[in-house]
């Protein structure tokens, strides 16, 4: 038994019963004198955040050409699980039409997002760089309210914007995928991959570095 002591408050954490570690002497008291080490509790080290995800889909009419927002969605869907068996969140924005939309903000990966992936069609215009735009500013105010939180950003386009003015990088790790599957490419996504300071892979090989 440890000697008699002053306590120091509850900043000891949570707890758990376990074989080795730091004693929680408090709560372990709180339940009776221990006869044994498995009447011990034990201090559990607290772990990182849950990382965030967020994931940007260029739905704009290009990308119905060769089949290519078909084959995103067939890989969002197994990036979606991924998430799920991480305990990520995630930050969903499709870019079509007039103007980018938000799908989610942060939320908890779960089974939910599979009837709106299997919704989602391409159409519109391309209003990736104004999503970009809007992804900026929403990861610097988030990350002021949750400093510890991991990031990191997907951006899935096929590159066939007009021409654009320099992009800065996102204040997180970003990987663009390529989803350009034409015969004849233009090669437009690798040069915003470069602008943005994004990792660059192709639909066909990207594979997510866990």
């Amino acid at each position: 038994m440890p000697r008699a002591g002053k306590l120091t408050g509850n900043r000891s954490g949570r707890t758990r019963k376990a074989a080795s570690g730091k004693v929680a002497w408090l709560p372990t008291l709180l339940k009776g004198r221990p006869k044994g080490r498995e009447d011990l509790r034990w201090q559990q080290r607290q772990g990182q955040p849950p990382a965030l995800w967020l994931v940007i889909v260029d739905a704009s009419a290009s990308t119905r050409r060769h089949q290519a927002l078909a084959e995103t969605k067939g890989l969002l869907g197994e990036l979606f699980d991924l998430a799920y068996r991480q305990r990520a969140r995630l930050a969903l924005m499709t870019a079509s039409g007039a103007a980018p939309r938000w799908q989610r903000h942060g939320l908890k990966a779960s089974a939910a997002l599979q009837p709106w992936l299997h919704a989602l069609g391409a159409g519109g215009g391309t209003p990736l760089l104004a999503g970009i735009e809007q992804a900026r500013c929403w990861l610097q105010a988030r990350q002021k309210a949750h400093p510890q939180e991991p990031q990191r950003c997907l951006v899935f386009t096929d590159g066939r914007l007009q021409r654009w003015n320099a992009v800065a990088p996102l204040p997180c790790a970003t990987l663009l995928v390529d989803m350009e599957l034409a015969p004849v490419r233009i090669g437009r996504a690798r040069q915003l991959a470069e602008q943005l300071g994004a990792e660059y892979q192709h639909l066909q090989q990207f594979k997510l570095k866990q």
